[in-house]
């Protein structure tokens, strides 16, 4: 593959976006730093995060690192409405890239409701506006991106949100970690003339994606995948974690026929999966991996958790775009989903 052929279906520039991510993630680390929210976590007895598709991505990978280490439960919700449990106790960052997400805003106004503190992260639109209007904390990213390619900017705001209030403490040395490999990856993956991000496109080109993974750091990452190559690539994906999955989607694999040739799995494996689930992949891989079309096993890099779901985050997004340009299909514009907002916008 050459640039130009990425060019020719990629006018957009979702390469650029993609291969800018490193500075991207410094970028977002800068404007976040200097942001204060003026409140910390004390009192507080929960941190939902309130936000749809690449918006709320962020929030799930947030959840699932740390969950070690975190000193309150945080909650993703994709949703209109929040959970019973939100209180003038809990803290509530509405994320929206645009500012318009109608579930977002409709969040942010039962939180605002309930009494929660709020805390909101958008470039711009109603949501900043609201949140000016009222007073309230917010964190502006810069705009112009669709919002999946925008994953440096929202994540690194709520990360670093979640030091400044308290939620865990700041570790430089995972960032600068995580800053060398994102760049180290960006030489890599970015060279279309080959690498392992085109080497998995080209094997899923003709096959519906599986994603597998361990339940825990690597949970976010999965969907993360499955979300880029459905919005890049247009191209159905399905997934599962371990050990869940060995209790009920493994029997859909006890007859192989054509279906199960056309599906191509990839599963995402980190160090910290739990020693029965690092089993459990390898005797599954053993008991099914012949019966798929395509079966690849890829590890996280680095050595801080921050550093190694963020190697196969971007690895993954570099698979959808290539993937895409395989396909013949530009991986910026959204259709349906604009359709979507158009009809619902007339009912």
């Amino acid at each position: 593959m050459r640039l130009e052929d990425i060019r020719r279906v990629d006018p957009q520039g979702m390469y650029d976006a993609i291969r800018d991510f490193p500075e991207q993630w410094r970028r977002g680390r800068e404007l976040a730093r200097d942001f204060d929210p003026g409140f910390t976590v004390e009192g507080k007895d929960h941190l939902v995060v309130a936000g749809m598709g690449g918006s709320a991505i962020g929030g799930d990978l947030l959840r699932t690192l740390v969950a070690d280490a975190a000193r309150l439960p945080v909650t993703v919700v994709r949703h209109y409405r929040l959970p019973g449990f939100v209180t003038e106790r809990s803290v509530v960052i509405a994320s929206s890239y645009s500012g318009n997400t109608e579930e977002t805003l409709a969040a942010f106004e039962e939180a605002r409701a309930r009494g929660a503190t709020v805390v909101c992260v958008a470039s711009g639109g109603e949501l900043l506006r609201r949140a000016r209007a009222e007073g309230l904390p917010y964190l502006q990213i810069p705009g112009g991106l669709q919002p999946r390619a925008a994953l440096g900017y929202s994540f690194t705001a709520l990360l670093t949100i979640a030091e400044h209030i308290g939620l865990v403490a700041p570790d430089e040395a995972a960032w600068d970690e995580t800053q060398e490999l994102l760049e180290q990856q960006s030489e890599v993956f970015g060279d279309p003339s080959g690498n392992d991000a085109l080497e998995l496109a080209e094997a899923l080109q003709d096959r519906l994606p599986f994603i597998y993974s361990g339940t825990g750091l690597m949970e976010a990452v999965n969907l993360r995948w499955r979300c880029q190559i459905q919005e890049n690539a247009k191209r159905l994906a399905s997934g599962n974690v371990y050990p869940e999955l060995n209790h009920n989607e493994i029997m859909g694999w006890e007859y192989p026929g054509p279906l199960h040739e056309m599906i191509g799995v990839i599963v995402l494996r980190d160090r910290e999966d739990h020693p029965r689930v690092q089993q459990r992949m390898e005797v599954t891989r053993e008991l099914i991996s012949d019966r798929a079309g395509y079966w690849a096993e890829v590890q996280s890099q680095g050595e801080s958790r921050l550093a190694r779901m963020m190697s196969l985050v971007n690895l993954g997004d570099w698979v959808s775009l290539y993937l895409a340009v395989l396909l013949g299909v530009d991986p910026t514009p959204v259709p349906l989903i604009g359709q979507l907002k158009e009809t619902l916008a007339r009912v």
